[in-house]
């Protein structure tokens, strides 16, 4: 009989003690186009702060003033206010997904910070020496443990469901620019021994546009224990066509920890979003799960309403909410990207 895990990651409909994101300030990462994103922060905040407490990093103070400024522009109230909290964490970039501390509960119950080596997706966009850092300073801030698995892994790149499977891609996590001292089955040692991965279901690859080498919230989610929501385009033209169609056949083929199959539901790309002639990685799988309402990006298309109904029915307890995303994709990711919850101890 194999030992159970020491640790779990809670999948992310599972309750919320607080979500982190951190104030966009790198303006790199929307070259030529950052003066609206810091509006769709504020807008995208407002929304989190109806549903729950929201921590946002931020340089030093002045960065925290521009915030509130910011805020307050946004239509934010007290109550959404008093839910709030700046935390002066200095970062490179705001992709919190990925650079943040990736929760996890021991077999006692206590909350954990597992620190993973964040490298700016195969080093490719230099300095990343405070995304670094930000797991540790989290953990110290609350006081809780912290674990270092010493590998390089993004949140992004995983989804779970909270009960042993874990969902992500080769392109990603068997990328050469990531842990090429490490073998498929040593990666697969460290996702189950830190967040208690029991069936990993390895996709091949993500969307094109993407710059993070196949994350797996752009094409596939879990939205409960046993239901997967998988990107699908519908145009035999487009480029995404054929690889989306692979991952639905593949997760047709998956089992659970369980050893049971997966219950798949369709949801459509977005019309291509194109910037500067470069496509960009629009999806609506990049959506967030809030304790009350799941936020999805929306692209100014045809196919906005459809997925908007989709994942509503999905989540008949939450309300569904679209936010315009089109200013924050040319920085190559949105919501989920934005976001790292931290769990609620219960």
């Amino acid at each position: 009989m194999s030992t159970p895990p020491r640790y779990r990651m809670p999948a992310e409909w599972e309750p919320h003690g607080a979500t982190w994101i951190a104030w966009p300030h790198n303006q790199e990462h929307w070259p030529g186009n950052f003066e609206p994103i810091p509006k769709v922060f504020a807008s995208f905040v407002a929304l989190l702060a109806r549903s729950e407490q929201v921590f946002i990093c931020v340089n030093d103070e002045g960065m925290e003033a521009s915030a509130r400024l910011a805020l307050s522009q946004a239509g934010v109230n007290e109550a959404e206010l008093s839910r709030i909290r700046f935390f002066q964490i200095p970062t490179n970039a705001s992709w919190s997904r990925d650079h943040g501390p990736i929760f996890v509960f021991d077999e006692s119950g206590q909350l954990v910070v597992t620190d993973w080596v964040f490298n700016c997706w195969g080093e490719k966009y230099p300095p990343w020496d405070l995304d670094n850092q930000v797991p540790q300073k989290i953990a110290g801030q609350f006081q809780l443990p912290l674990l270092q698995p010493n590998m390089v892994l993004e949140g992004g790149s995983i989804d779970v469901n909270g009960r042993g499977s874990l969902l992500t891609t080769r392109q990603c996590l068997l990328n050469s620019n990531r842990n090429p001292k490490l073998s498929q089955r040593e990666i697969e040692a460290r996702l189950s021994e830190y967040l208690g991965a029991i069936s990993i279901l390895w996709l091949e690859e993500g969307i094109v546009g993407d710059d993070t080498d196949g994350h797996i919230d752009d094409i596939a989610r879990f939205v409960n224990e046993t239901t997967i929501a998988c990107a699908l385009e519908s145009d035999e033209g487009d480029e995404n066509y054929a690889l989306l169609r692979k991952n639905f056949s593949d997760l047709q083929q998956m089992k659970d920890q369980d050893g049971k199959p997966f219950h798949l539901v369709p949801l459509p790309m977005p019309e291509p979003v194109v910037q500067a002639g470069q496509r960009l990685p629009a999806s609506y799988l990049n959506f967030f799960i809030a304790n009350t309402m799941v936020i999805v990006p929306t692209f100014r298309c045809q196919r906005d309403q459809e997925a908007l109904l989709i994942l509503q029915n999905l989540f008949p307890d939450r309300k569904v909410v679209g936010i315009d995303a089109v200013d924050w994709v040319w920085g190559l990711g949105t919501c989920h990207c934005s976001t790292q919850q931290m769990p609620a101890l219960v």
